[in-house]
């Protein structure tokens, strides 16, 4: 079945993509500008499978370093316009995050995190998920199976991401969609415009730069997430 040519001017389903940009202001670092994450630590070693097997107590010091930040962020003026969003748009409004923090829902919203969560941990024998401690050892046992196989909850590099069936059908029913503080060079994250463009969905792209992939967007809003997003909002709800 092709795609429909053209979607309704007010959109019934809006489908939003949340990156780091959303949870700046919040005290939480971005991973591919200039200072984020990934020019400070090699990911090889803390966020891909392989450096976890060669050095686990290293990537749980990295992942409790994190997770004490996250602890101490609160949400910002963007994560509670989304929430808003959510709560007040007489359509459906489907918030999925590349962000591991719980901003969203600590605002009140509900978001689908394909990237994992920060708070959570799983066992790699099992396949168990439970709330993670702040602290987190190698020698952590599986609350379910007992296997010393504990690790953190997050999709790292080489992972397969959480939950794509479900993004895809919402992307596919999408009459608008919209990236948030997204950089656009994390696949398949950065290949969700296309998609939703395919099957007929407006698209809005807000950032406080343009991303690498801002030729690909029908609309571009500039600025700060805690200025540009509730703006939004307010016109979508206007």
């Amino acid at each position: 079945m092709g795609a429909p040519s053209e979607r309704p001017e007010r959109p019934g389903k809006i489908v939003i993509l949340t990156g780091a940009g959303v949870s700046a202001e919040s005290g939480l670092g971005t991973f591919r500008d200039k200072g984020g994450v990934w020019t400070k630590y090699d990911l090889n070693e803390v966020a891909t499978p392989d450096g976890f097997a060669r050095d686990p107590a290293k990537v749980h010091d990295f992942y409790n370093a994190r997770r004490a930040n996250a602890a101490g962020a609160r949400p910002n003026a963007a994560h509670g316009a989304l929430a808003r969003l959510q709560a007040e748009y007489p359509g459906e409004v489907v918030l999925i995050t590349q962000n591991v923090d719980a901003l969203h829902e600590a605002a009140g919203a509900r978001a689908i995190h394909m990237h994992g969560r920060l708070d959570e941990a799983c066992c790699a024998a099992c396949g168990a998920v439970w709330t993670a401690p702040l602290q987190m050892f190698p020698q952590d046992p599986c609350p379910e199976c007992g296997a010393q196989e504990t690790r953190p909850n997050i999709v790292w590099f080489g992972e397969i991401p959480q939950e794509l069936d479900t993004i895809a059908l919402h992307l596919e029913g999408a009459d608008l969609f919209a990236a948030i503080g997204t950089s656009g060079q994390v696949y398949p994250a950065a290949g969700f415009v296309e998609e939703a463009t395919r099957w007929g969905a407006r698209t809005v792209e807000l950032n406080l730069e343009p991303s690498d992939l801002a030729r690909l967007f029908d609309e571009q809003i500039g600025g700060p997430a805690s200025e540009s997003v509730p703006a939004w909002v307010d016109r979508l709800l206007g």
